[in-house]
């Protein structure tokens, strides 16, 4: 009698064990709501912004106009932000074209930070002809620097966004037309120390791998005054990055500047 109980009793013992593991296993690896939440998003086009971001630096990483950026995020003259905050990069209604009229998206949509720049699309390399449609008169450029022509538009990587100019490490850097200093600092990557000036609504210029600025954000510069040294660039060649972006968008300087 006993024997027999026994394998009965062997039995219902290890189903309890097999089913409280199960139960176990399920609990100890199903994400609650907060380890969800915290998973990194999959849906592009949103960037929180970071300790020490701009507006103008966020677009002009992404290659938008900053006045794009500022309506889709409801955010007025757009340069009020802080840390932690969501800013969608496209427009509220999906696609369409970065200077379309559309209604500010309301914060905290739920997105999550965009990939970093590295990932983003290759630079354009659309003709000139091609360039975003000014929506003020462009400037009277000077060339920033003394030197030759290291490379021109539509090059590889970032680099491709502009053009380089090669000379000597502390040779002068120098305002391409008057405007206002928006940026000056090393957070774009593969710009090194990089200074960004505001021309007008429409027009803004570059120049990346300078060192010891001479500006700093909010300085009015006149064309031709000397905002830093030139530094170096990749493998540590004494070089000058330029660009002139319309509307957000890199377009090839070389037509725009004069003649050498």
């Amino acid at each position: 009698m006993n024997g027999a109980r026994m394998p009965l009793l062997a039995v219902c013992c290890l189903a309890f064990v097999l089913i409280a593991g199960c139960g176990g296993q399920a609990t100890r690896w199903e994400p609650g709501p907060q380890a969800r939440s915290q998973q990194p998003g999959s849906q592009p086009g949103v960037y929180v912004v970071q300790r020490g971001d701009t507006l103008y630096q966020i677009a002009f990483r992404q290659g938008l106009d900053w006045r794009d950026v500022a309506r889709w995020n409801g955010l007025g003259s757009g340069e009020l932000i802080y840390p932690g905050q969501r800013l969608r990069l496209t427009p509220p209604g999906g696609a369409g074209q970065a200077a379309a009229a559309s209604p500010p998206a309301q914060r905290g949509s739920g997105d999550t930070r965009s990939a970093p720049a590295a990932s983003q699309p290759a630079p354009r390399q659309a003709p000139a002809a091609a360039a975003p449609r000014p929506r003020e008169p462009a400037p009277q450029w000077a060339w920033p620097a003394q030197g030759q022509l290291a490379y021109g538009f539509g090059a590889d990587g970032a680099l491709g966004r502009g053009v380089g100019v090669s000379g000597s490490v502390g040779q002068p850097v120098v305002a391409a037309a008057p405007g206002r200093i928006v940026y000056t600092g090393g957070g774009l990557v593969g710009y090194g120390e990089v200074i960004i000036i505001k021309h007008n609504d429409t027009y803004l210029s570059a120049y990346g791998h300078t060192r010891n600025a001479l500006v700093a954000e909010g300085d009015v510069v006149t064309a031709g005054q000397r905002i830093a040294a030139m530094g170096e660039g990749p493998g540590r060649r004494a070089l000058l990055h330029f660009e002139i972006r319309i509307n957000g968008e890199p377009v090839d300087p070389l037509p725009l500047l004069p003649r050498r």
